[in-house]
């Protein structure tokens, strides 16, 4: 590890405020596939694994403390209302935005050429990675650590959630678009990336007159949503 990137990791620890026992949970949490399996190896001579386990674990991690949180801090929300919630709490810019403020990139270990590419600031790369660190930190610590994390690097999240939440945005859109006489929204898939066990989809969605918007999601529908959502904010609509 170059001195640069261990005081990087030192940093995201502080900024996480949680001590690892197991510090490999978090190098595996931090280590992107591009750096192949095997490829690079510890201080003890042992292969570094990638995040791409851990991110399927953190996904869910993330859902139930969301979904905990939202239960408790919206007692009168309906189903409908706080699934919308739950869905922009989750989402990969969510996640990408949390992994930006706690400075997760430079901790990070990619291949030479996803670094060069930018991958330390790329949505899907700090999304996954913020994914996989809550992972570890909950195989670290338990439940209470891995909310403890949660509660603090997604507090700014759910201050900047609307306090009426688009059950539909899809339909929002729809309805947007034909009030502004523009025929009906479109949407094209852009990338499909990640492993089959958890894929990552990038989607554009288009409004003729309008420039067109990309989000991700975990599946085509999620990456929809957060477009139409993404394009609804884009034009002050929400």
């Amino acid at each position: 590890m170059t001195d640069r990137r261990a005081e990087a990791v030192r940093a995201l620890t502080r900024n996480l405020g949680h001590d690892f026992r197991d510090r490999s949970l978090l190098e595996q949490a931090l280590t992107h596939a591009s750096v192949g399996e095997g490829a690079e190896r510890d201080a003890r001579g042992r292969p570094f694994i990638d995040n791409q386990r851990m991110e399927f674990l953190g996904d869910r991690v993330l859902g139930l403390l969301v979904a905990d949180r939202l239960m408790r801090d919206f007692p009168e929300a309906d189903e409908g209302d706080m699934s919308a919630r739950l869905h922009a709490l989750v989402d990969k810019a969510a996640c990408a935005r949390v992994a930006e403020r706690l400075d997760v990139g430079p901790a990070m270990r990619l291949s030479p050429g996803e670094a060069k590419q930018g991958g330390r600031r790329r949505e899907g790369v700090l999304g996954d990675a913020m994914e996989a660190i809550l992972a570890a930190v909950w195989l670290d610590g338990g439940i209470e650590a891995a909310r403890q994390v949660f509660d603090h690097a997604w507090q700014p999240e759910f201050a900047a959630t609307p306090k009426k939440a688009l059950t539909n945005p899809k339909s929002a859109l729809q309805e947007w678009a034909l009030g502004q006489g523009r025929a009906l929204p479109t949407y094209r898939i852009v990338e499909r990336t990640g492993s089959d066990h958890a894929p990552t989809f990038t989607v554009e969605a288009s409004v003729a007159g309008y420039p067109p918007l990309t989000a991700q999601g975990r599946s085509r529908q999620d990456a929809e949503k957060a477009a139409a959502t993404a394009l609804l904010q884009r034009e002050g609509v929400i």
